[in-house]
């Protein structure tokens, strides 16, 4: 089993709304540009999902240079990060779960729009960063979800039908599927009616456990957990990974 984890499930309610802080970056972005943020919101939410390149040019069609563009992107990435700077702890449960999967030598990949730098230092600064072998960032150019998950597989040089992605959107539930991914759902930004196609759905990570994941992958038919069959087909070992080769 093989999990993604977006970086806005490291921070729960208990602290803030981190789509809230991603909203309010535009906000002040557009404000120091001079520039308008639409009202509707559905575009509000394309904006929370979609890469700074994307929104810039599909969502809110700023005119502006290209050369513009990197200053742009630098300088959103920062007002969030300063907004994210102040949140000092994960969501409940999340250190735990991690703790286990880690013990349970499941690998892990982060899934982000941040920049890498900003990443990693949020990472470091909640005890987080050694539990995750691979990092997708803005500097990956992923415009969609999909995408994205399907960044984090190759980088954790996995197949992606034993891939495990949590989520609080519906629309990513659905691009995991459409990576033939699993997804476990995160009940609170959306309710629990919202999230029906995942896979399983929860609370908090206080209810996951391994034996949950594994379970899921039984009830799919998949073999990947037998162990006997895996030592009979002597499947040809995977590419060690590092968080070194990573970061």
């Amino acid at each position: 089993i093989f999990c993604f984890i977006p970086c806005d499930s490291f921070f729960g309610t208990f602290q803030a709304d981190t789509g809230a802080l991603k909203l309010d970056a535009w906000k002040q972005l557009a404000l120091e540009e001079g520039k308008e943020i639409p009202e509707e919101g559905d575009a509000q939410r394309l904006m929370l999902y979609a890469g700074a390149d994307h929104v810039l040019h599909k969502i809110l069609h700023w005119e502006t240079a290209e050369s513009e563009v990197d200053r742009l992107k630098s300088r959103l990435s920062q007002i969030y990060y300063d907004n994210l700077a102040k949140l000092r702890k994960p969501m409940d449960g999340l250190e735990e779960w991690l703790d286990a999967v880690y013990t349970a030598r499941i690998p892990c990949a982060v899934v982000s729009s941040l920049d890498r730098r900003n990443m990693v230092d949020a990472l470091e600064r909640i005890g987080l960063k050694k539990y995750f072998q691979a990092i997708v960032s803005e500097e990956d150019g992923m415009e969609s979800i999909a995408h994205r998950f399907l960044s984090a597989a190759v980088k954790l040089d996995r197949k992606p039908s034993k891939c495990v992605v949590f989520e609080d959107d519906p629309r990513s539930i659905t691009a995991a599927h459409n990576c033939t991914m699993m997804a476990v759902a995160l009940i609170g930004s959306h309710p629990a009616y919202d999230l029906v196609q995942a896979d399983l759905a929860v609370g908090n990570f206080n209810e996951l456990s391994v034996i949950n994941l594994r379970r899921l992958f039984a009830n799919k038919g998949s073999t990947f957990m037998d162990r006997q069959k895996q030592i009979i087909e002597k499947n040809p070992p995977k590419r060690k990974l590092t968080v070194d080769t990573i970061f």
